[in-house]
């Protein structure tokens, strides 16, 4: 029996902007529904309104039922006594959703007495029980703290606790996981499938992370422009897609078990809910497109075996077996001529060697006083050779981002060397350095707050140029808007303007304007939907090959790493756990730290998720004000609890360089005991080959 059922959901914002266009699904009792699309779809608008969280001046209509209860339309009363005990939401950011003032504690504890005849201290007894089963630890002293006090997976972790305080029917997971390292995601859909198993309840799973839904979903409702556009069964829509967009979508995902090429990006970018196109919303995009798309939207219909699609030719799809890559134009980039040169042989346009960044910790608010060190970076080394691209990644409070900050101040660091295309920046005059930076460019995680969103455009890219005394600047903003996929007269255009994918080509544009040899890329796709990610990352790989571009890439998706970079640094707590070949870190890796990284990330495929055998990292990463003896990784490393007293003392007592690993030309570890196992499911491409 279904709890929840939405029948022909829509809402309307003032100006006829109709954001949800007829939704319609059921949940049953136990059951994974996920509803996935690029931003801009009405997934999270959807949730809102069957929450009757949406402002007054939204218009909904349709029927969304609980437990049989009509619940548009009713009194804020009614709706009040429902929420939070027959159904609960998770939201995406857990900081904004909790009151900061009072302690986590008494608003698990609030919730629980909204919906529950229990006197204070039992409720507050309720509440570290709570705390207990999402495997927050000491959570008898956890529940006293304030939610700033928790890092970002505690905190979503306390949410959890109080979605299901009250035992719903039906937990509403808006985006859970999205601003969390990959090892906290993982914790917290661990935390969800308990919660699910201590209440039964039926869980909508909201995310544009097909790998989560994948291991997730019993079924999946795919969503574009306000509207389903398929649903079915979690097998039958990853591998037996019927709509060219859910194609699109699986095809563009970039994959962490070794498949090669470029990505399938699905070109242009989804369409205002305000101006919808005429016929088929999707018919602007779509490679399969005939005229009868553009004249009217195709309904959603059954199909059999419980699936619904909206498209003119889903028959042909289907008789055909084609596949997104067969549909979707595959780009061809040409491969890159440095590469066939030995890395050996060529020149090294990075090196940093022990490299250390270390802050005062203050306390006082009149007279300050030192307290202690922040140990952001503490002696790495690394290079990088001429047309090469180094991923380094980590979790969040590792000590990448203050790597960069130090590379890119081209200053004397604090203790080691930075070397700049053979030049010490510590021996950098003032003119010296300005000289420098042309050939050393930074792409930033944001576009939107890297460009000024007051200055059109080709502004912003001449910007570098007539720093340097460029000649010709306007038709070199022309050249470099052509170079990154845009045409030339978007020039007198303000960012707003813009996507979020192509406010990132006038980003790596306006860092390309002085011909730079290095660039670094912080974070340059993590912003994206993962449909316009591809288009992005193909570009990137096609600059770098075509002008001989290094690169330094900071990520924290490390399927985007396997797909892009040559060799990768894995940093945990200021220092270097592992580093080689990107596919002998990957394929093999031999740090307990790299190990859980590769398996905590979700792969887009059901069957492979099924099977696959996750190491789950206890415990937030240790503050760098204070790290342990030793190994920095022993207090979470799951190798460690195996080991014995005298092997334990080694790790407690000395802290382990990078060394290289026999029979490895290009691949060390930071660990006492390496050893080099399989933890990513190998893919039928490898089982192959």
């Amino acid at each position: 029996m279904s709890i929840l059922e939405v029948r022909d959901l829509t809402v309307t914002f003032p100006g006829d902007i109709q954001a949800v266009r007829g939704v319609s699904y059921e949940v049953s009792r136990g059951e994974v529904l996920g509803i996935v699309g690029e931003s801009g779809s009405g997934k999270s608008v959807t949730s809102l309104a069957v929450m009757g969280l949406l402002p007054q001046n939204a218009e909904v209509s349709g029927s969304v039922m609980l437990h049989g209860q009509e619940l548009v339309g009713v009194d804020e009363s009614e709706l009040t006594r429902v929420r939070g005990k027959s159904i609960s939401m998770i939201f995406q950011d857990p900081l904004s959703a909790f009151t900061p003032v009072y302690t986590i504690g008494d608003q698990i504890a609030e919730a629980v007495r909204v919906h529950q005849k229990l006197g204070k201290d039992k409720a507050a007894q309720r509440a570290v029980e709570l705390l207990d089963l999402v495997g927050i630890p000491h959570p008898n002293v956890r529940a006293k703290a304030f939610p700033h006090e928790f890092s970002g997976g505690m905190r979503q972790r306390a949410m959890i606790a109080m979605a299901i305080a009250n035992d719903p029917d039906l937990l509403i997971c808006d985006e859970p996981t999205t601003a969390l390292d990959v090892t906290i995601q993982a914790q917290v859909l661990e935390v969800l499938k308990t919660a699910q198993r201590e209440t039964g309840a039926g869980i909508v799973m909201i995310t544009h992370d097909l790998g989560v839904i994948a291991g997730m979903a019993d079924r999946v409702l795919v969503m574009y422009a306000g509207k389903p556009v398929e649903q079915g069964a979690v097998d039958d829509i990853y591998y037996r897609p019927r709509m060219p967009y859910t194609m699109g979508l699986l095809a563009s995902i970039p994959r962490i078990d070794g498949a090669e090429g470029p990505l399938v990006p699905i070109e242009g970018t989804p369409p205002s809910p305000a101006a919808l196109p005429p016929g088929c919303p999707f018919a602007p995009r779509c490679p399969m497109r005939i005229d009868v798309c553009e004249e009217e939207e195709p309904p959603l219909v059954a199909i059999g075996g419980g699936r619904q699609v909206a498209c003119l030719r889903s028959n042909e799809i289907e008789y055909k077996g084609l596949t997104g890559e067969d549909v979707f134009p595959v780009p061809d980039i040409p491969p890159s001529e440095v590469v066939r040169v030995p890395r050996d042989e060529r020149a090294t346009v990075l090196e940093l060697t022990d490299l250390v960044r270390h802050f005062p910790l203050m306390k006082g608010a009149v007279f300050k006083r030192r307290v202690g060190t922040v140990h952001a970076v503490d002696g790495i080394s690394f290079d990088i050779a001429e047309g090469e691209t180094l991923a380094l990644v980590g979790e969040s409070g590792c000590g990448k981002t203050t790597t960069l900050q130090q590379i890119m101040q081209l200053a004397a660091p604090q203790s080691g060397r930075v070397v700049v295309l053979g030049r010490d920046s510590a021996q950098l005059d003032r003119s010296a350095r300005k000289a420098l930076r042309a050939d050393l460019q930074i792409v930033f995680q944001d576009p939107m707050a890297a460009l000024d969103p007051r200055m059109p455009v080709g502004d912003i890219i001449a910007e570098p140029l007539r720093a340097h005394g460029h000649t010709n600047v306007k038709g070199r903003v022309a050249e470099l808007l052509e170079l990154v996929g845009l045409a030339p007269e978007y020039a007198a255009r303000y960012p707003q303007h813009f996507s979020g994918g192509q406010r990132q080509r006038i980003g790596i544009a306006r860092a390309l304007a002085l011909d730079p040899k290095l660039l670094v890329l912080d974070e340059p796709v993590s912003a994206l939907d993962v449909s316009i990610q591809a288009g992005v990352v193909n570009l990137l790989e096609e600059l770098k090959n075509t002008l001989g571009l290094s690169y330094l890439f900071v990520a924290h998706d490390l399927a985007v790493v396997r797909h892009l970079a040559d060799r990768v640094a894995v940093m945990y707590l200021g220092r270097i756990a592992e580093i080689g070949a990107v596919e002998n870190v990957y394929d093999r890796p031999a740090h307990p730290y790299t190990q859980a990284l590769l398996s905590a990330i979700p792969l887009p495929d059901p069957e492979m998720e099924r099977t696959r055998k996750r190491i789950l990292l206890e415990g937030d990463l240790p503050s760098p004000a204070d790290p342990p003896s030793g190994c920095r990784f022993r207090t979470r490393c799951p190798k460690f609890a195996r080991l014995g007293e005298a092997e334990r003392q080694r790790c407690v007592d000395e802290e382990p360089r990078v060394d290289r690993l026999a029979n490895a030309v290009d691949h060390g570890a930071a660990c006492h005991y390496a050893e080099q196992i399989e933890v990513i499911p190998a893919s039928e491409d490898q089982e192959e080959k």
